[in-house]
C-alpha cells in the first residue's frame, strides 16, 4: 500500500470514529430526571439515585444518558417540562420526592414508563390501581412524607405539652401535596385539641413573611410541609426558626444537620436509590404493572440538642431515648 493510500484510508477512518461515538451516544436510552429541587441541595440524594441505577448495571454516560431538570420551585414550568420528555420519548420518567411532577407525567403519557418517590399515596392521588398491581405505566415508592404529619404533630405536642397554637407553612405552588398535608394537620389537630395557624410560601419573600407573621400571632411551634423548594431554603428556614425562636418539626434530617431543632421521617437517599432500581429494571425491560409500589418501612427521628439548648428547651427524657440520633 503507497504511503499515500494509507493517509487517505486512516483519515476516512478518523472522520468515521465521531460518527460511530454519535451513534453509540443515541443508542443509549434516556432517563428524563424531574425534581422539584435544585441539583446542590440534592447532590447526596443524586448520588443514591446512580447507585441504584448502577445495582441494575446501568452507568450514566457508559450506557444510559440522563436529561436532568431541575425545577427549583418552579413548579409552574412542569407542563412545558413534561411535554418536552414526552416529546422526546425518553425511555423512563422519574420523579423522586416530587408528586407534582408525578402526576403531571402521568396526564401527559400514558405510554412512556413513571418511576416515582412520593409521600403520599398513590393511590388516592390516581398514580396507580393498587400497591401490589399498579396497573399503568406508573410506579415507584410511597416514604410516607405528607401521612407522617400526624405523627410529627403528635412529638412536638410531646416535646410541648403546654402547647395550644402550631403553626404550619406549606407551598401553594405544590398543590398536590398541600392539599393532602393540610387535611392529615388539621384532622390530627382536632385530636389533639390544637390550634392550627396555616401560612402559605413559594418564595424567599414569602417565607421571610411567614416567619414575621408566626411571631406576631405568637405560635408555639411550627410543623414544616415537606417541600423540594423549602428544601432548597433549608439554610434560611433553619436560621428564621432560630431568630424568631420557634421549635421545629420538620419532615427529614436534613434541616435538622444544619441547624433545625427536630425532624422525623424516612431516609431519602434511600427512596432515591430505589427510584434508580425500579428505572433500571424498567430499562432491561420489566413493565412498570409488574413492579408493586413499595412502602417504606423505616422511620427516624433526628434531635439536634445544641439547637434545643439556644431554645432554652429541654428535651424530655422519653423523647430522647426513642431518638435514632442525637446531634450534639
Amino acid at each position: 500500500m503507497r504511503r499515500r493510500e494509507f493517509i487517505t484510508l486512516l483519515g476516512g477512518a478518523a472522520a468515521a470514529w465521531p460518527l460511530a461515538a454519535r451513534a453509540q451516544q443515541q443508542a443509549m436510552p434516556v432517563i428524563g430526571f424531574l425534581n422539584g429541587g435544585a441539583r446542590e441541595a440534592n447532590a447526596s440524594n443524586l448520588a443514591e439515585f446512580h447507585k441504584g441505577l448502577g445495582e441494575t448495571g446501568y452507568v450514566e454516560g457508559r450506557n444510559v444518558t440522563l436529561e436532568y431538570q431541575w425545577v427549583e420551585g418552579r413548579y409552574d414550568a412542569l407542563p412545558v417540562l413534561t411535554a418536552d420528555l414526552v416529546r422526546r420519548r425518553v425511555a423512563v420518567i422519574v420523579t423522586p420526592g416530587f408528586p407534582l411532577a408525578a402526576r403531571a407525567a402521568r396526564d401527559a403519557t400514558s405510554a412512556i414508563p413513571i418511576v416515582f418517590g412520593i409521600g403520599e399515596d398513590p393511590v388516592k392521588l390516581g398514580l396507580v390501581e393498587s400497591l401490589n398491581r399498579p396497573g399503568g405505566n406508573a410506579t415507584g415508592i410511597n416514604f410516607f412524607s405528607g401521612e407522617l404529619m400526624t405523627k410529627r404533630l403528635g412529638l412536638l405536642r410531646e416535646l410541648l405539652p403546654r402547647a395550644t397554637r402550631v403553626a404550619l407553612l406549606v407551598n401553594p405552588a405544590d398543590s398536590v401535596r398541600t392539599e393532602y398535608v393540610l387535611s392529615e394537620v388539621q384532622a390530627a389537630a382536632q385530636v389533639l385539641a390544637l390550634r392550627i395557624d396555616v401560612r402559605k410560601a413559594s418564595t424567599i419573600q414569602e417565607i421571610n413573611a411567614a416567619f414575621t407573621a408566626f411571631g406576631r400571632d405568637r405560635a408555639d411551634a411550627l410543623l414544616l410541609g415537606p417541600d423540594g423548594f423549602f428544601n432548597n431554603r433549608r439554610v434560611q428556614v433553619a436560621n428564621l426558626t432560630a431568630r424568631h425562636a420557634f421549635p421545629t418539626m420538620f419532615a427529614s434530617r436534613n434541616y435538622v444537620e444544619v441547624g433545625g431543632l427536630m425532624s422525623y421521617g424516612t431516609d431519602l437517599g434511600v427512596m432515591f436509590r430505589q427510584v434508580g432500581v425500579y428505572a433500571g429494571r424498567i430499562l432491561k425491560g420489566t413493565k412498570p404493572a409488574e413492579l408493586p409500589v413499595l412502602q417504606s418501612t423505616k422511620f427516624e427521628l433526628v434531635i439536634n440538642i445544641q439547637t434545643a439548648r439556644m431554645l432554652d428547651l429541654e428535651i424530655p427524657p422519653t423523647l430522647l431515648a426513642r431518638a435514632d440520633e442525637v446531634i450534639e
